[in-house]
């Protein structure tokens, strides 16, 4: 296996695991940022006030997302199984 196809490997991989995580990092940074707005529009200032919807947003993106991360990881699967069939 050649540098370039390590390397190629590597990207693949990275970039998957972005489109895996982002869209349910957004979803909890976004629930984030509106309870903070909203603590700080009314002077609620309780620190466990985030965490809670914060964590079911997390897992309800998880389950709506689920799908569509399942299929990213079977084709990247699917290229690196091809990779190594050809290796051999």
């Amino acid at each position: 296996m050649e540098e370039t196809q390590i390397i190629d490997v590597a990207r693949d991989g990275i970039l998957t695991m972005v489109l895996i995580v982002s869209p349910v990092l957004l979803a909890g940074l976004t629930v984030g940022l509106i309870i903070s707005l909203f603590q700080t529009l009314t002077q609620i200032q309780e620190m466990t006030l985030v965490f809670v919807p914060k964590i079911i947003i997390v897992f309800l993106a998880t389950l709506v997302l689920l799908p569509f991360m399942i299929r990213q990881l079977t084709e990247l699967t699917e290229r690196l199984m091809d990779i190594v069939i050809s290796l051999a």
